[in-house]
């Protein structure tokens, strides 16, 4: 997520992370205290709901036509088509490579939704009680990080990209040397990114140029 920001008449403005929405979730094994701290997993209820259907309807049609069959009723045209297709068709054949192909993309997509917790926006802060876990928008820590790096004496504008292992700070003065804003912001950064309380602080990286020249 990138944000970008010019400085108002009024820089005075406070650096607290104004906007911030934390996520909270109970923990009740109050041994986790002082444990890694895991992120947060998505429920993905949209994907769950259309493979059940999908394999709802499938499983539904198949077993209507078995009892179809059993009943001395003939197969459906389709199980018909399929079965015999399946026994004559080449196992090098195009189609077959296709739907092969097909099947085991669907299964890798399950199961790295399965493996991985999602929730990328979300990033998880340290446990202060056990049975509490709290997470911060990812848009609104670097609202709060563009916030303090305006209030740098110097600094016309600054865009901030807030990743999980780093965050990128791309700043502009138009006045003093950029060796001396580049230091405050790295020093007010620093401690932004502290006052945060994220679990895993992500490292800074700080980048100061001056205004593009117009004509």
């Amino acid at each position: 997520m990138t944000t970008g920001a010019q400085r108002r008449p009024d820089p005075g403005a406070p650096g607290a992370p104004a906007g911030a929405t934390p996520v909270l979730d109970k923990d009740p094994d109050p041994a986790d205290r002082g444990a890694r701290v895991r992120r947060f997993w998505a429920v993905r209820r949209i994907p769950a709901a259309i493979l059940a259907a999908v394999l709802l309807g499938a499983t539904g049609l198949l077993l209507y036509d078995v009892a179809a069959v059993r009943a001395e009723h003939t197969a459906m045209a389709w199980r018909r088509s399929l079965a015999e297709d399946l026994a004559t068709r080449p196992l090098d054949d195009t189609w077959v490579l296709v739907g092969a192909a097909v099947a085991v993309a669907l299964g890798l997509w399950l199961l790295v939704l399965a493996l991985t917790p999602g929730l990328r926006a979300v990033l998880p802060m340290r446990r202060e009680h056990a049975d509490v876990r709290a997470g911060l928008d990812r848009k609104a820590a670097a609202l709060a990080l563009r916030d303090r790096a305006m209030e740098v004496s110097g600094v016309q504008s600054v865009r901030v990209g807030m990743g999980r292992r780093k965050v990128r700070l791309r700043a502009v003065s138009h006045f003093r040397e950029l060796d001396e804003v580049r230091a405050d912001l790295e020093s007010v950064l620093a401690g932004a990114i502290d006052e945060l309380g994220l679990a895993h602080p992500p490292a800074p990286s700080v980048r100061v140029a001056r205004p593009p020249r117009k004509g």
